[in-house]
């Protein structure tokens, strides 16, 4: 069997927050952009990697959802817990300055991680956590 990931979702609170963020901040291609309003879903990748996607999607579509369980997705979101995507890069420090340059939320600046890594960490708009890693 031979398996690779074509699509990732990310929930967004703000569709066109979510879209300047990935596209102005990341630089990441826009690839497919269908619905409007909150239920618009959004699917972005990086550049010169069409088989890798991550498709931004309403954060709450399911109308059997309660209140009480709305409200606890929503909190989860704000604290960064609920949704997360690692990205790479060969040079984290250059990237770190780009995205911080552009005005991303920054949540760890570029440190050596205890397990061997080097990465950094910030939030989109829906407060998502992307941490970014260097790999060689």
């Amino acid at each position: 069997m031979n398996l690779s990931i074509n699509a990732s979702f990310l929930p967004h609170v703000d569709a066109e927050e979510s879209l300047t963020f990935y596209r102005d901040v990341l630089g990441f291609e826009v690839r497919l952009d269908v619905g409007s309003g909150q239920m618009r879903w959004i699917t972005v990748g990086p550049t010169g990697q069409p088989d890798t996607s991550i498709v931004l999607t309403p954060a709450i579509t399911d109308p059997t959802i309660s209140e009480h369980e709305r409200l606890a997705i929503e909190s989860l979101m704000a604290k960064g817990s609920y949704g997360a995507i690692v990205l790479a890069t060969t040079n984290v420090d250059e990237a770190f300055a780009e995205v911080e340059s552009r005005g991303a939320d920054i949540v760890q600046e570029p440190m050596d991680q205890p397990y061997g890594l080097r990465d950094c960490a910030l939030r989109d708009p829906a407060g998502n956590m992307i941490r970014i890693q260097q790999r060689d």
